[in-house]
Formats: structure tokens, C-alpha cells, sequence
């Protein structure tokens, strides 16, 4: 069964926006860009919200910038090509090899698990997030914690009322400073 994977970058006080809606301090370096683009290639589709898709949506023509060097290149190619579904209630229509989808992420989740296909299903954005963690369907969280307080902003982790317990599967540091952490959940309980 295909695994559903969480992954951002994080503050280290937990957030993946701060409080002024600013993202600069995850801007990553060439090694924790490198890791970003083998963690595409591994996924058979991209689940996001729309300020998520909002944000990726540069990706879907920044192959035509000529001033983008070799690993950025690599990274709008892959992810040009990923297969992503926008969850919006807002959004008419979504660009690129996408689709939209105002329903249930819980109900898209296990019809994505259902078809035959490889790769990863991957989560992005908090609000998203948040849902799917409520359902108990997250498999793994996967953490870029950069060494940054920001004091507020959009939390990483699900405010939820249920335990998920976690077990630690694999931990990298970069020169940069940045860690990356991946857990597995060992346990959910869904509301």
C-alpha cells in the first residue's frame, strides 16, 4: 500500500510560515535542495491545499528561466511531471498536471491507495495536513528543521485532541545547520 508522507520545512519552534506569512529563513541550500529533489521522485502524486499550490505553482514554468541553474532545472522537471491534486472550494481551475478537488481528502486518499501506481502519496500544507491527520491516515512525518525561531505563524503539526505516536526512522544534518527527522507513526487514533 502506498504510504502517505507529511513533509515541509519547519522552524524549529514548529512553524512552516511565520507570523508575517514569511517563508525566507527555509530557503534551502544546495544539499537540503538535493534531498527535496530525490523526495520527488520517489512520489506517485502531491495532495495540497491552495496556498500550497499557490506557492508551487513558479515550478510549473520555471524550466523557461534561464537563469536557473542544473538542480532547479531537475527539480521543475520532476515535479512538472508529479501528478498533484489541489484540494480548493475558492479555486475555479488549476494549471499544469494537476486537477481539482472540492471534496472529502480522507474519501481521495484511499481511491489514490486503491489504483495501481507507485510512489508515495505525499501531503503538503498544514491545513490539508491537519485533516488527513485527524482521519489517522498519515504514515510518516517528514521534517526539515531549520535552526530559526520565528514566534508564530502557521503550525507544522495538526492542533488535534487524538495521541499519534511516533518512531524516529531515519535523522540527517547539513552543513547548513538544517536536520532533517523522519518518523514513522507507530500508532494513531483517529478522533
Amino acid at each position: 500500500m502506498r504510504r502517505v508522507t507529511y513533509s515541509m520545512n519547519v522552524s524549529l519552534d514548529g512553524y512552516i510560515v511565520g507570523p508575517d506569512g514569511d517563508m525566507d529563513w527555509g530557503v534551502p541550500d544546495e544539499d537540503v535542495f538535493r534531498f527535496w529533489i530525490e523526495d520527488v521522485r520517489e512520489l506517485g502524486v502531491h495532495l495540497m491545499g491552495r496556498r500550497l499550490y499557490e506557492t508551487m505553482l513558479y515550478w510549473e514554468t520555471a524550466d523557461q528561466d534561464p537563469s536557473l541553474d542544473a538542480p532547479r532545472l531537475e527539480f521543475a522537471a520532476l515535479w512538472k511531471a508529479l501528478p498533484k491534486v489541489v484540494f480548493s472550494n475558492t479555486l475555479s481551475a488549476v494549471e499544469g498536471n494537476a486537477r481539482l478537488v472540492s471534496g472529502d481528502v480522507a474519501t481521495e486518499i484511499e481511491r489514490l491507495r486503491a489504483e495501481p501506481g507507485e510512489g508515495d502519496i505525499a501531503i503538503g500544507g498544514a491545513t490539508l495536513a491537519a485533516e488527513v491527520a485527524a482521519a489517522g491516515l498519515i504514515d510518516e512525518y517528514q521534517i526539515m528543521v531549520y535552526p530559526v525561531l520565528v514566534g508564530g505563524g502557521i503550525s507544522f503539526f495538526p492542533q488535534e485532541k487524538s495521541r499519534v505516536d511516533l518512531e524516529l526512522v531515519e535523522t540527517r544534518t547539513y552543513n547548513s545547520r538544517v536536520v532533517h527527522l523522519r518518523y514513522r507513526a507507530a500508532r494513531q487514533d483517529p478522533r
